[in-house]
């Protein structure tokens, strides 16, 4: 932490700096813009795709969406805070709590949507995986795009465990440089 002095009425802080191992560090900046990547690009195709047959878009969507971008915004800070010699454990543990849990939020819904009563896994086994069709003609373009969205279920929802996984790992990553176990 900070620590003051004074000497013949002048005040002096020194900041205390924290040792971040940078390939660490980058491999979790990396990850996690792909992750943030993943999730804006499938849920926006799902907003576009649902807004053009015409059907109301789930709030799953319009969350992954913004979850994404919160990523992206985080990161972005994160940059700042690290190339001014600002980023204390502290800020990283918040963020990573936080955002932790909106990927824990955003897996647990995708899982009951893929895997629960009238999933998308059902649907997708039954329509799409158990009813391959080829050739040249409409139907076969539909089932391409049918495919197309069965894949991205399992892609978005791969992501938030990668996600949450990464926030956990950020969270203890951090409490270890707060303890500097890597001075």
């Amino acid at each position: 932490m900070a620590r003051s002095t004074v000497s013949r009425g002048t005040y002096v802080q020194r900041r205390q700096t924290f040792r971040w191992p940078q390939t660490q560090f980058n491999a979790f900046m990396i990850l996690i813009l792909v992750t943030a990547g993943v999730l804006i690009g499938i849920f926006g195709e799902f907003v576009q795709i649902q807004n053009q047959m015409g059907l109301g878009i789930p709030w799953l969507f319009p969350y992954g969406i913004t979850v994404g971008s919160l990523t992206v915004l985080l990161i972005i800070i994160l940059l700042v805070f690290s190339n001014n010699g600002t980023l204390t454990p502290p800020i990283l543990m918040v963020f990573s709590f936080v955002l932790g849990v909106l990927y824990i939020t955003g897996l647990v819904d995708t899982g009951i949507q893929l895997f629960g009563p009238a999933s998308v896994s059902g649907n997708c086994n039954t329509y799409v995986s158990g009813n391959k069709i080829t050739g040249s003609s409409v139907y076969t373009l539909a089932w391409l795009q049918q495919n197309n969205i069965c894949s991205c279920w399992y892609a978005v929802f791969s992501f938030w465990i990668i996600g949450t996984i990464i926030y956990i790992w950020m969270f203890i990553f951090a409490m270890q440089v707060n303890s500097g176990a890597f001075d």
